[in-house]
This record gives structure tokens, C-alpha cells and sequence, in this order.
């Protein structure tokens, strides 16, 4: 699992739904309303003593929607009605609104560096931050120059005249940071986790997936980007008639891509994101494409071999070497420097780019302060050096030893879990606890910050310092190939509100940001942080067996560790996840369109292990503290709480354009699904609120799935 395929929590966490021009995405989350499992009569639950302001503010709660028919109206319908999503959000909720405080300590930090970046030590992580803020709001600098700052690239494309030119051109600009195409970067070997190689792996489309390029259902997005792809192009001078033109030509060469490409829920199999091959070996795959040239370009040494990891999609880029005419690649070359750069550029292009991806492709209606923009940039380029700041300003000690405690905690009772499966034999078993005993939980921030002595920055040019920062950090990002697999290094920034597992290392990591309110609370009962971050830290452990995680042993490496018989029993639990997300259609006006089963797989897996690990770690907490276990606060007991809690940490809605997208692209089921589904196959949450057999909450016992 390489590093394009770590397991985030969530992906909740985006101010903008941003598509770059490889299709990828900024996270965010959708929390749009469960359907009901039943039209039974409704449970009744007592409503508790209202309450203001608190650890959980139980005023917050619908007392008109019963808990056992639907969870998440319940917790969350009353603070989603008054809390609508801002017009610079294409979905507003927890995790954005924590997003968001993070957002603003950060801003009050470039800020300072910003004011004081001149008298700064000179080098120092305060004055390159400094300049590169300081340059980013300089808009007035910024749209003086145009287009200025790609002239020289959008002139060398001009010059491109065959097959030769454009191989040359895709290297050198790989090698400057400016990575068209596909994608290549680092990650470890799949048969040998302790060694990094590199991975080739398909990309180069604008839209969100190859679905966009053919499906009926899009032929309006397909207009309106084959319109953008045109303005972009008339933005640099080229004449309506012939930006139409060279627009359809965009069109035409990245639906051949597409053709090629994978769907998300086929990228999940593992067989589809690993294919070793040596250099002459994917040379004959790519006989218009030299590997050896390309590496030799990058600076790269590649001894056995590198993962080529989708081989029917290079095999269609080298017929499109071969076969297109050199004016078309051009023409996709060309609109994909300036997209790729757009934000970087005075405001027509920034406004043209926002019009497609924000407007109509998100349908979020008004751009971000400019600050935002910025600070986003300011993350994308030197994310760890800022995480360094914030760090030292919001991180106490106290907060990380107390997450240390609650990992511990969380883990055990994995083990237990583990150890007392009744599907599972004693011989898989055995090597489940190997590879937990394996586990190394990352807490906070890196133990070893990255140096950034080699990246330099000037206060007045903001292109320049992107540019900069980009090739460093690919640079960086290969400069991994051929040595040994750091478990230490973290992918992830530590004012990100998120976590995430990566199989390649067998780490869960849980950057600072998100060890807060609603997550954690030092000053918050058990049930709330085991509801909280005590189920984040069980999500995130439960990935090292989800579908795709339980295919790594506990050093990383892709091994089989399971009997033909356990390996079934997975199977066919797994299999009635699958159905269960299928059948949700979250969208109200829309109910042809169903989350895909497939593709959240292993998100859902993770919920419902996490939830119910962190369930039981709350248990032995309470047996420690029995004087707690029978307190109630603002009415209600420590085993409600702790569902409370979970249910609000997936608060919010989101934009239906972006929730299309997200059905679409996202391995996350939407928010408000994930607030109900894992409670409703817990026999647990149904004792806590006194739910009956009926109830929309309560799933028959043979509907109801137990993995871990």
C-alpha cells in the first residue's frame, strides 16, 4: 500500500472540493440523511433534562426523532438545520468546523512569519514560510504578471514538432516537479516492505473518474469542461475558433485515458496497484517511452526493478505517443501546464478554474478568502514545517500522554476481540495477535522533523516559490527510492484534522490536530473520548484488517496469512457489509443513486471494528471506575454518551453536486450513514436506548454483521 493508498479516517477534513488535473481530491465528507430500515412502530426513549453548553450538549438533540429509528436525525438534525454550510464550503460539519479552528491558529502563525519574515534567521523554517505567505497575497503583483510565469513552458510546448520532443518534454518536466501524464512517486515494495521503490500509476484526467468520460449521466459536466479546457486556453492568447478546437482534441486524448484507465472500486484490488517489473521489462510496454531515459532524467537509480502498476493504461499512453498527432498532445499539454498552475495566476484564471471545479463541478457558490487559498498552498508545499510551528504552539505533552493511554487501551481490547472470534481458527488467530504486537501507534507529530535547508524562497514571487517547493519536495519524495522504509515518517500533516493507517509500515497515525473537542477532551468522562478518538483509534488499528489490510503481514509485506476456511468466513462477512451499503441511497432527490458497497469496503469495516473495540475498551474503563459506570450526566448513561459522541463526531451535509462526486470517487460512505450503520449491527447501542426488534435501528440478528 503505497503512500497514494494510506487509509485516512476521513476524508472530511477540505474547505473546497479542489480536483487537480489528475482527478484526485481534496477530503470532505457527506452527511446527508439515512434512509430508515423500517417503517415499525417507533421505540420509545425518554427525553433527558435539556442542557446548554457542557462537555456534550444534550440541547443540541431532537427530542422529536427517536433514537431507535433514526440515530443520526437524533444527535445531529437540530445542529446541521442551524448550522447550513458556509458559500465557501461544499460541506460543513465536525471535522470542518475543527478544520477550520485549526485554519485560523494557522493563519495567526503565517501571519507572524509573514510580518517578520525579513528580520528572520536567515534559512529558517519562520522566514521561508514567511515568504512564501508574503508572496501568495501579493495579488496585486500576482495579477500583474498574467500568465507570465508559464510563457516559458507554454513556449517550449509550441516547439514540441514529434514523438520525440514530447517524451523529452514530459521528462524534463517530471524532473522539475511539474509531473504530467501519470503519476510516479516512492512507497514500499509490496513483497519486501523494508525496502522503498518506485510506483508508476495511472492519471492525467481533469474529470473525477473514467465514468465522466462516457456515461450519459455526465454529458454535462463533459460540455462544461470541454468549455473550461477552452477558456484556459483563450486566457493565453489562443483564438476562440482554435481553443474550441485544441479543446475537443483535450477531450478526445484523455478519454483514450480514461478508456485505459481503472475504476476507483477496481484500484482497491490490490493486484491492480502492484506490478514489479524490471526497466527493459516496461520498456517493452512502452517501446515509444524509455523508462531508462526517464529515470536517468529524475536522477534516479532503479536496481531490480519498479512497480508499473496499471500496464494496460501505460500500454494506451504509448499508443497515444505513437498514434496522436503531435498537435493534440500540445494541445493536452498545454491546458494542463496552465491548469495545473491556474491558482498560481492572476484572477481570471484563478475565477475560470473555480467555475468548473468549485461551481459546477462541487456546486459550491463562492470561493475562499484569499488567506485560505494560500494557507492551502502553504500546506501542499511545506505542510511539515508549518505542522513544526504548530506543534510547538498547540501540542502539550499532557494531551499526547493521555492519547498514548487511550491507543494502549483501545488496542488491548482489539487483542481481546481478537483472540475470543468465534469464525476464526486458532492458527490465524495466532498470526492476527503477530501482526498487532506489530502495530506502532504515532501520536501528535514526527519524533524527527524534516530538514528544509535546501529549499529556497523569495519574498516576491509566488509561481517561483511553488515551483520551488514542488521540486523539492518531489525530489525528496524519490530521493526514498532504493533505501530502507522509514516507519517513522509520517504523510500526514500535524494540523491535519484526520488519521490515517498505513499496511506498508503497520502504523496508525493521529496527527494533533484532531485530538480535540468532539474527538478528545481531557476534561471530558470516558464515554466521550472512547466515543470520540477511542473509536478514531480503533478505526484506524480495525484497517490493519479490513479487506485490504489483512492481505499485510505485520512488517507490510503483501502475504497471506490466513486459512482457506477464515479466509471464506472474512469473505462472506464482508460480502454482507457490501449489501448493507448498497442498499443506501443517501441523496433524497436522487434514489437511483446507491453508495457503492464495493468501494467503502474497507472504510466500513473499520467503522464497525473500531466502534465496537472502543465499546469495549470503555467497559474495562468503567469496571476500573465503577463509580462511574452508573453515573448519568444530563440524563443519560456513560453507554449512551459514548454513542452520542460517536454519532456527533459525523455531524454535517454537504452540497449534492459533491455528494454525486463523492458516491462516485470516495471510499467513504457519507457522514450521516456512518453516524447510524455501525450502531445498527451493535446489540450494544440497542440495550444502551432501550431499542425493540423492529425498530429502523435494530437489525435482525442474521442481518447483523460482527467481523471484529
Amino acid at each position: 500500500m503505497t503512500k497514494p493508498y494510506l487509509k485516512p479516517l476521513a476524508l472530511a477534513v477540505s474547505l473546497a472540493l479542489s480536483l487537480t488535473a489528475c482527478g484526485k481530491q481534496e477530503p470532505a465528507e457527506s452527511g446527508t440523511p439515512a434512509p430508515s430500515a423500517s417503517a415499525a412502530p417507533a421505540a420509545t426513549v425518554a427525553a433527558a433534562p435539556a442542557a446548554s453548553g457542557g462537555i456534550f450538549d444534550v440541547s443540541e438533540l431532537d427530542p422529536n426523532i427517536n433514537a431507535c429509528q433514526d440515530f443520526n436525525g437524533f444527535v445531529n438534525d437540530k445542529w446541521v438545520a442551524a448550522n447550513p454550510i458556509p458559500a465557501d464550503h461544499t460541506s460543513w460539519g465536525a471535522f470542518n468546523k475543527l478544520a477550520e479552528d485549526s485554519l485560523n491558529t494557522q493563519h495567526e502563525i503565517v501571519e507572524a512569519a509573514g510580518k517578520h519574515a525579513a528580520s528572520a534567521k536567515a534559512g529558517s523554517i519562520e522566514q521561508k514560510i514567511g515568504y512564501l505567505y508574503q508572496s501568495g497575497m501579493d495579488e496585486a503583483t500576482i495579477d500583474k504578471a498574467g500568465f507570465d510565469p508559464i510563457k516559458p513552458r507554454l513556449d517550449a510546448i509550441a516547439g514540441l514538432k514529434n514523438t520525440s520532443d514530447i517524451v523529452d518534454f514530459i521528462d524534463k518536466s517530471y524532473a522539475q516537479g511539474n509531473g504530467q501524464v501519470f503519476v510516479f512517486t516512492s512507497g514500499a515494495d509490496f513483497e519486501d516492505a523494508k525496502l522503498q521503490i518506485g510506483y508508476a500509476m495511472q492519471g492525467g484526467l481533469g474529470l473525477p473518474t473514467k465514468d465522466y468520460y462516457t456515461k450519459p449521466q455526465f454529458k454535462d459536466i463533459r460540455d462544461a469542461y470541454v468549455a473550461y479546457i477552452a477558456k484556459s486556453l483563450e486566457l493565453t492568447g489562443v483564438p476562440a475558433a482554435d481553443a474550441k478546437a485544441q479543446a475537443d482534441q483535450v477531450m478526445k486524448l484523455e478519454t483514450s485515458l480514461a478508456a485505459a484507465s481503472l475504476a476507483p472500486t477496481e484500484m482497491r484490488d490490490l493486484d491492480n496497484q502492484y506490478h514489479f517489473v524490471s526497466v527493459k521489462e516496461a520498456d517493452k510496454i512502452t517501446p515509444h517511452f524509455s523508462w531508462e531515459k526517464f529515470f536517468d532524467t529524475q536522477g534516479v537509480t532503479i536496481d531490480k526493478g519498479f512497480s508499473l502498476s496499471q500496464p494496460k493504461f501505460f500500454a494506451e499512453f504509448d499508443k497515444l505517443l505513437a498514434n496522436a498527432p503531435a498537435s493534440q498532445w500540445q494541445a493536452y499539454l498545454r491546458f494542463h501546464t496552465i491548469d495545473d498552475a491556474a491558482n498560481a495566476l492572476s484572477k481570471d484564471f484563478r475565477d475560470n478554474r473555480f467555475d468548473f471545479y468549485g461551481k459546477t463541478l462541487a456546486g459550491q457558490p463562492q470561493q475562499q478568502e484569499r488567506w485560505k487559498q494560500v494557507l492551502n498552498a502553504v500546506n501542499g508545499a511545506m505542510g511539515q514545517a508549518l505542522g513544526q510551528l504548530y506543534v510547538a504552539r498547540e501540542f502539550t505533552p499532557e494531551a499526547k500522554q493521555r492519547a498514548e493511554e487511550l491507543v494502549t487501551n483501545v488496542r488491548n481490547a482489539l487483542k481481546t476481540r481478537i483472540e475470543n472470534l468465534d469464525w476464526m481458527s486458532a492458527d490465524t488467530k495466532a498470526k492476527a495477535i503477530e501482526k498487532w504486537e506489530q502495530f506502532l501507534p504515532k501520536i501528535g507529530y514526527p519524533d524527527k522533523w524534516r530538514d528544509w535547508s535546501g529549499l529556497k524562497l523569495v519574498p516576491d514571487n509566488y509561481y517561483a516559490n511553488l515551483q520551488a517547493a514542488a521540486k523539492f519536495n518531489y525530489d525528496y519524495d524519490i530521493a526514498h527510492i532504493g533505501k530502507p522504509t522509514d516507519r517513522g515518517e509520517w504523510y500526514m500533516t500535524p494540523q491535519t484534522v484526520n488519521a490515517y493507517y498505513d499496511p506498508s509500515t503497520n502504523t496508525i497515525n493521529f496527527p494533533a490536530a484532531i485530538l480535540q473537542p468532539p474527538f478528545f477532551d481531557a476534561k471530558a468522562d470516558d464515554a466521550i473520548n472512547y466515543g470520540g478518538i477511542g473509536a478514531v483509534i480503533g478505526h484506524e488499528a480495525s484497517h490493519g484488517f479490513d479487506d485490504q489490510g489483512s492481505q499485510f503481514d505485520g512488517f507490510g509485506n503483501r502475504h497471506n496469512w490466513w486459512t482457506k476456511q477464515d479466509q471464506a468466513q472474512f469473505d462472506a462477512r464482508s460480502t454482507k457489509l457490501v449489501d448493507q451499503f448498497n442498499a443506501y441511497a443517501p441523496i433524497k432527490d436522487k434514489p437511483d443513486l446507491h453508495v457503492n458497497g464495493k468501494l467503502t469496503l474497507g472504510e466500513n469495516i473499520a467503522d464497525l471494528g473500531g466502534l465496537s473495540v472502543a465499546y469495549d475498551a470503555l467497559q474495562t474503563a468503567l469496571k476500573n471506575h465503577p463509580d462511574e459506570a452508573n453515573k448519568k450526566i444530563d440524563g443519560y448513561t456513560q453507554d449512551q454518551r459514548f454513542f452520542l459522541n460517536w454519532a456527533r463526531v459525523w455531524r454535517g451535509s454537504m452540497r449534492e453536486k459533491t455528494s454525486i462526486v463523492r458516491l462516485n470517487t470516495d471510499p467513504h460512505a457519507p457522514m450521516a450513514l456512518r453516524a447510524s450503520a455501525a450502531p445498527s449491527n451493535m446489540p450494544a447501542f440497542a440495550k444502551a436506548f432501550q431499542c425493540k426488534s423492529g425498530d429502523a435501528m435494530v437489525r435482525p440478528a442474521d442481518a447483523q454483521v460482527k467481523i471484529w
